[in-house]
Protein backbone atom coordinates (compact mmCIF):
# COMPACT_ATOMS: atom_id res chain seq x y z
CA UNK A 1 0.00 0.00 0.00
CA UNK A 2 3.08 2.02 0.98
CA UNK A 3 4.45 1.66 -2.65
CA UNK A 4 0.94 2.22 -4.54
CA UNK A 5 0.50 5.59 -2.29
CA UNK A 6 4.27 6.72 -3.42
CA UNK A 7 3.94 6.14 -6.92
CA UNK A 8 0.65 7.63 -6.90
CA UNK A 9 2.20 10.82 -5.68
CA UNK A 10 4.85 10.69 -8.06
CA UNK A 11 2.47 10.94 -10.87
CA UNK A 12 0.49 13.83 -9.19
CA UNK A 13 3.94 16.03 -8.71
CA UNK A 14 4.90 15.54 -12.56
CA UNK A 15 1.69 15.54 -14.43
CA UNK A 16 0.68 19.05 -14.01
CA UNK A 17 -2.57 20.06 -14.89
CA UNK A 18 -2.11 23.44 -18.06
CA UNK A 19 -2.63 23.96 -21.42
CA UNK A 20 0.13 25.15 -24.12
CA UNK A 21 -2.00 28.18 -26.09
CA UNK A 22 0.12 30.18 -28.19
CA UNK A 23 3.97 30.44 -28.68
CA UNK A 24 5.56 33.90 -29.79
CA UNK A 25 9.09 33.26 -31.65
CA UNK A 26 11.73 35.38 -32.39
CA UNK A 27 13.81 34.43 -35.49
CA UNK A 28 17.38 36.21 -36.15
CA UNK A 29 18.98 36.47 -39.72
CA UNK A 30 15.72 38.03 -41.43
CA UNK A 31 16.45 41.05 -43.74
CA UNK A 32 13.45 41.32 -45.84
CA UNK A 33 9.69 40.32 -45.65
CA UNK A 34 10.40 37.33 -47.95
CA UNK A 35 12.57 36.21 -45.42
CA UNK A 36 9.61 36.46 -43.14
CA UNK A 37 7.27 34.80 -45.54
CA UNK A 38 9.78 32.05 -46.07
CA UNK A 39 9.91 31.25 -42.16
CA UNK A 40 5.95 31.33 -42.35
CA UNK A 41 5.28 29.05 -45.09
CA UNK A 42 7.57 26.92 -43.22
CA UNK A 43 6.15 26.91 -39.51
CA UNK A 44 2.62 26.02 -41.67
CA UNK A 45 3.55 22.87 -42.91
CA UNK A 46 3.29 21.56 -39.37
CA UNK A 47 -0.05 19.84 -39.17
CA UNK A 48 -0.65 20.93 -35.43
CA UNK A 49 -0.70 24.53 -35.93
CA UNK A 50 -3.99 26.21 -36.65
CA UNK A 51 -2.37 30.11 -37.45
CA UNK A 52 0.86 31.68 -38.10
CA UNK A 53 1.09 35.38 -37.66
CA UNK A 54 3.92 37.23 -38.75
CA UNK A 55 5.62 40.51 -37.37
CA UNK A 56 8.13 41.38 -39.49
CA UNK A 57 9.70 45.08 -37.17
CA UNK A 58 10.31 42.38 -35.07
CA UNK A 59 11.26 39.54 -36.73
CA UNK A 60 8.78 37.78 -34.65
CA UNK A 61 5.93 34.69 -35.46
CA UNK A 62 2.50 34.27 -32.53
CA UNK A 63 1.90 30.62 -33.53
CA UNK A 64 -1.64 29.37 -32.46
CA UNK A 65 -2.68 25.37 -32.38
CA UNK A 66 -5.21 23.33 -32.80
CA UNK A 67 -7.45 21.97 -30.04
CA UNK A 68 -5.59 18.85 -28.50
CA UNK A 69 -2.57 19.37 -30.15
CA UNK A 70 0.43 17.70 -28.65
CA UNK A 71 3.07 20.51 -29.24
CA UNK A 72 6.67 20.04 -30.14
CA UNK A 73 8.91 23.26 -29.82
CA UNK A 74 12.11 21.44 -31.18
CA UNK A 75 9.73 20.78 -34.23
CA UNK A 76 9.18 24.79 -34.35
CA UNK A 77 12.69 25.23 -34.26
CA UNK A 78 13.63 22.80 -36.89
CA UNK A 79 11.10 24.67 -39.29
CA UNK A 80 13.05 28.22 -39.05
CA UNK A 81 16.18 26.19 -39.48
CA UNK A 82 15.03 24.45 -42.45
CA UNK A 83 14.16 27.77 -43.77
CA UNK A 84 17.95 29.18 -43.41
CA UNK A 85 17.40 31.34 -39.95
CA UNK A 86 17.26 30.47 -36.79
CA UNK A 87 15.74 31.06 -33.26
CA UNK A 88 16.47 33.93 -31.15
CA UNK A 89 13.51 33.65 -28.42
CA UNK A 90 10.76 31.92 -28.07
CA UNK A 91 8.15 32.13 -25.26
CA UNK A 92 5.27 29.66 -24.15
CA UNK A 93 1.93 30.92 -23.40
CA UNK A 94 0.38 28.01 -20.84
CA UNK A 95 -2.69 28.31 -18.82
CA UNK A 96 -1.88 26.26 -15.67
CA UNK A 97 -4.64 25.19 -13.27
CA UNK A 98 -2.97 25.28 -9.58
CA UNK A 99 0.55 23.73 -10.57
CA UNK A 100 2.99 23.36 -7.68
CA UNK A 101 6.55 24.47 -9.61
CA UNK A 102 9.88 24.35 -7.78
CA UNK A 103 13.03 25.77 -8.76
CA UNK A 104 15.21 23.22 -10.42
CA UNK A 105 12.43 20.81 -10.95
CA UNK A 106 10.60 19.02 -13.43
CA UNK A 107 6.93 19.33 -14.05
CA UNK A 108 4.52 17.24 -17.00
CA UNK A 109 2.40 19.41 -19.09
CA UNK A 110 0.58 17.72 -21.45
CA UNK A 111 3.66 15.38 -21.84
CA UNK A 112 5.91 18.04 -22.26
CA UNK A 113 8.46 18.10 -19.32
CA UNK A 114 9.53 21.14 -18.29
CA UNK A 115 12.44 22.02 -15.63
CA UNK A 116 12.09 24.97 -14.11
CA UNK A 117 15.16 27.49 -13.69
CA UNK A 118 15.73 30.55 -11.47
CA UNK A 119 12.08 30.31 -10.06
CA UNK A 120 10.44 30.65 -6.83
CA UNK A 121 8.76 27.86 -5.37
CA UNK A 122 5.20 28.73 -6.28
CA UNK A 123 1.61 27.49 -7.43
CA UNK A 124 0.93 28.74 -10.94
CA UNK A 125 -2.38 29.32 -12.18
CA UNK A 126 -3.98 31.33 -14.78
CA UNK A 127 -2.09 32.47 -18.16
CA UNK A 128 1.87 32.29 -17.71
CA UNK A 129 4.37 32.95 -19.79
CA UNK A 130 7.35 31.15 -19.87
CA UNK A 131 10.75 31.19 -21.97
CA UNK A 132 12.42 28.21 -23.02
CA UNK A 133 16.28 28.37 -22.12
CA UNK A 134 17.65 25.50 -24.15
CA UNK A 135 20.41 25.89 -26.56
CA UNK A 136 19.74 27.05 -30.03
CA UNK A 137 16.63 29.40 -28.66
CA UNK A 138 18.44 31.77 -26.43
CA UNK A 139 22.16 32.97 -27.27
CA UNK A 140 25.30 30.98 -26.40
CA UNK A 141 26.29 34.30 -23.60
CA UNK A 142 22.92 33.33 -21.88
CA UNK A 143 22.69 30.10 -22.28
CA UNK A 144 26.13 29.16 -20.54
CA UNK A 145 24.71 32.03 -17.49
CA UNK A 146 21.84 29.78 -17.17
CA UNK A 147 23.61 26.74 -16.43
CA UNK A 148 24.87 28.40 -13.40
CA UNK A 149 20.57 27.56 -12.19
CA UNK A 150 21.44 23.56 -12.28
CA UNK A 151 23.58 20.60 -11.56
CA UNK A 152 21.50 18.36 -13.37
CA UNK A 153 23.10 16.96 -16.43
CA UNK A 154 19.80 17.60 -18.42
CA UNK A 155 20.64 21.30 -18.76
CA UNK A 156 23.54 20.25 -21.29
CA UNK A 157 21.70 16.66 -23.23
CA UNK A 158 18.61 18.54 -22.99
CA UNK A 159 16.97 14.94 -22.33
CA UNK A 160 16.55 12.80 -18.80
CA UNK A 161 19.24 10.75 -17.88
CA UNK A 162 20.29 9.41 -14.81
CA UNK A 163 20.28 12.90 -12.72
CA UNK A 164 16.11 12.42 -13.67
CA UNK A 165 15.41 9.07 -14.27
CA UNK A 166 15.02 8.23 -10.76
CA UNK A 167 11.81 11.01 -10.60
CA UNK A 168 10.16 8.48 -12.85
CA UNK A 169 10.81 10.22 -15.83
CA UNK A 170 11.85 8.07 -19.09
CA UNK A 171 15.50 7.93 -20.28
CA UNK A 172 15.96 9.91 -23.14
CA UNK A 173 12.84 11.86 -23.06
CA UNK A 174 12.83 15.84 -24.00
CA UNK A 175 12.78 17.97 -21.64
CA UNK A 176 12.64 21.93 -22.17
CA UNK A 177 14.76 24.42 -19.50
CA UNK A 178 12.50 27.04 -19.04
CA UNK A 179 12.38 30.25 -16.38
CA UNK A 180 8.94 32.90 -16.10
Amino acid sequence: MKKLMIALFLFVVFNAEGQVQTVSLQASGLTCSMCSNAINKSLRTIDYIENVKANIQNSSFEISFKPGAKVNFDDLKKKVEDAGFSVANLTVIVNFEKTSIANDEHINIEGIVLHFLNVKDQELSGIKTLRILDKGYVSSKEYKKNGKYTKLDCYTTGTVGKCCSKNGLTSGTRIYHVTI
